[in-house]
């Protein structure tokens, strides 16, 4: 992870590249067209980046939710293991339209949902629902997708901070992320073509197929260090380390869905939840 920006929280990196090729059955059926992504519904934190999102069972009257990494926590990073959960917080947010202007600042009640264990993001819920954020400026909510997502997706990570895209495809997973205290699981790695910044981190990556959001992004190995903060190590199933320089990596969000019931509201004993529990 990257040096803070501000305070004492890390800003991180995180890559891609192009898309791998599409299987040989389907190189002569109608691919479908790209989705335009742009800055709407995405969000400047004071030290990250973030987006505006929902699942697919949000209601336009539910308090709409934020979502960006554990480590950009105002609060600090935390601990291994520890999951924090219905948090007060009055945390604000820049809310950018599609051209990357800020159109207001959105304000949170409570950190809904944050950990750095098995996976790096937090949730915060706002004071504001989705219906009012539309109607009063316009801008969509980022829809999380459900599923996993796939080796060769293309996708556009978005921040807010910058007001930049970078568009990059995944370049595979790795089992374990291990960064100093902190190990995430599945985690989404990028090849090399998008050169991300610090500031960067918590940005949405959005599937261009779909204009889905199928992970946050978090960290990158930035020296070629084994294992250590700002320099994460994969380590598969066998225990093999593998350390690839200016490499980065993202955390996949699906997991989140299922975890999310009626009212937009964390419930972390729904069917199908894997989320870490406090």
């Amino acid at each position: 992870m990257k040096k803070p920006l501000v305070g004492a929280l890390f800003a991180l990196l995180l890559l891609g590249a192009g898309a791998a090729p599409a299987a040989a059955e389907t190189l002569h059926k109608p691919q479908p067209a790209a989705k335009a992504v742009d800055f709407a519904g995405t969000v400047a934190l004071s030290n990250c980046s973030g987006s505006v999102v929902r699942t697919p069972d949000s209601q336009p009257d539910d308090p709409a939710l934020v979502l960006s990494n554990g480590h950009c926590l105002e609060t600090g990073f935390p601990g291994p293991g520890e999951v924090i959960v219905d948090q007060p917080s009055s945390r604000t947010f820049s809310l950018l339209n599609s051209s990357g202007s800020k159109v207001a600042t959105l304000r949170a009640s409570k950190i809904a949902y944050a950990t750095m264990t098995d996976t790096d993001a937090s949730l915060y819920e706002l004071t504001t629902t989705y219906a009012q954020i539309q109607n009063s400026y316009g801008i969509k909510a980022l829809e999380l997708n459900a599923a996993r997502p796939a080796q060769g997706t293309a996708i556009k990570v978005v921040s807010g901070y910058w007001k930049r895209i970078y568009s990059c495809s995944i370049d595979g997973f790795a089992y374990r992320l291990k960064e100093g205290a902190w190990t995430w699981k599945d985690s989404v790695r990028y090849t090399s073509a998008c050169k991300t910044i610090g500031g960067t981190s918590g940005s949405p990556v959005i599937d261009t197929a779909t204009g889905k959001v199928v992970a946050v992004n978090n960290t990158g190995n930035e020296d070629g260090a084994r294992c250590t903060d700002n320099n994460p190590c994969e380590v598969d199933e066998s225990g093999n380390v593998t350390v690839r320089k200016g490499i980065n990596y993202a955390q996949q969000t699906y997991g989140f869905v299922a975890c999310i019931g009626t009212g937009n509201k964390i419930d972390l004993t729904r069917p199908g939840c894997v989320l870490p529990k406090p």
